[in-house]
């Protein structure tokens, strides 16, 4: 059973740096999740106000009011908020400490470890409670340099990056991934972020906490390892930030680390500036192609579309001139689903083709 967990998400649920929540609110294999605390939407469902679509998963002013509603006390309290600057201010450490005495087990998905803090260690040992500090590494000697083994890989693998941070990279690549198994394909995912773990993801790892000379490696080893357990037919890799952001290197390991045999790129149109740097343009959805295609030597297949602050009208708009502009299909996941995208991979991949697929 899924152990029953409340999330932390003040004033960022729906937003971008909620995006963990906004991840364990979709899907989660790991926890039941029974609430999410942000007062400034205090009262509405979760799923609704994400989604458009109602889930039952209510969201609460605060932590009190969420253990006086909820009628059993949740084993787990994740803290929600990816935020560019990684450490608690005096507020935010308080709400943790107020879980703890509450009884729950710390989540912590952030790169400022909760378990090299004496303070937060002295009170969860005081309380009884646990902490799991999701993104920290594996100790150097478990890291993995690159090997080029993951040229024995003989099924497709696909990347699926992004023009910026927090464009829904991940979401695209888990709902490819369920649409491709219920199509009778054997499609794994490989997760490069602290969302995707906790979501229950049995491969990948956080390799944004990783020093340069692993990164890579620990991708390639993911990948290796999701190839010799599941047997796959099509590896699935998430993408991290964006190969053109000025501020983050993921993009260039995973790249390097998953050799793609093809990549989909997610983009949001009405997006201007880099999440988190107002100041600088973002490149253009052109050149970021053209980036990643010489980089990679791989070839973008498919266009995804991040809707935020777009109508449905607009959507549909930008599929059309997307598909006409670049000769490539186009959908938007949550809105269109994946049919677009399974059909391109068997087209670019004829060995997936299966009697169900569509074609």
């Amino acid at each position: 059973m899924k152990a029953k967990a409340l999330i932390y998400c003040e004033n960022e649920f729906g937003r971008i740096d909620g995006k963990v929540a906004n991840g364990l609110v979709r899907q989660s294999e790991t926890y039941d999740i029974v609430g999410v605390i942000d007062s400034s939407k205090a009262g509405q469902d979760a799923g609704e106000y994400l989604d458009g679509v109602k889930n039952g998963i209510p969201i609460f002013e605060s932590i009190a009011l969420a253990l006086e509603e909820l009628s059993i006390l949740p084993k787990y309290f994740i803290y929600g908020i990816a935020p560019l600057a990684s450490f608690l201010n005096d507020e935010q450490q308080e709400i943790i400490f107020t879980a703890m005495k509450s009884g729950m087990n710390i989540v912590n998905g952030l790169p400022e470890f909760f378990n090299e803090n004496t303070q937060f260690t002295r009170m969860a040992r005081n309380y009884g409670v646990t902490i799991l500090d999701v993104r920290k590494p594996p100790k150097r000697e478990d890291l993995h340099n690159f090997s080029g083994r993951i040229q024995e890989v003989k099924v497709p693998i696909i990347t699926v990056m992004g023009t910026d941070c927090a464009v829904g990279k991940r979401t695209t690549a888990l709902a490819l991934v369920e649409a491709l198994r219920n199509e009778g394909l054997n499609a794994v995912f490989v997760t490069t972020g602290q969302t995707g773990l906790l979501q229950g993801s049995k491969y990948g790892v956080a390799i944004d906490v990783l020093t340069s000379g692993f990164a890579t490696g620990e991708v390639e080893n993911a990948i290796l390892n999701a190839y010799e357990q599941e047997g796959p037919d099509i590896i699935v890799v998430e993408g991290q930030g964006a190969l053109s952001h000025p501020a983050f290197t993921s993009s260039s390991a995973i790249i390097r680390g998953a050799a793609p045999d093809a990549i989909i790129i997610q983009h949001p149109p009405k997006r201007k500036s880099y999440c988190d740097y107002p100041k600088i343009p973002m490149l253009g959805l052109v050149e970021e192609i053209e980036m990643i295609e010489i980089f990679s030597k791989s070839k973008v297949i498919a266009i995804t579309i991040n809707h935020e602050k777009m109508t449905a009208v607009e959507v549909n708009q930008i599929i059309e001139q997307y598909e006409s502009e670049y000769n490539l299909p186009v959908s938007d996941v949550l809105i269109h689903g994946c049919d677009k995208l399974v059909k391109e991979l068997v087209k670019t991949f004829p060995e997936l083709k299966r009697e169900s697929v569509l074609v």
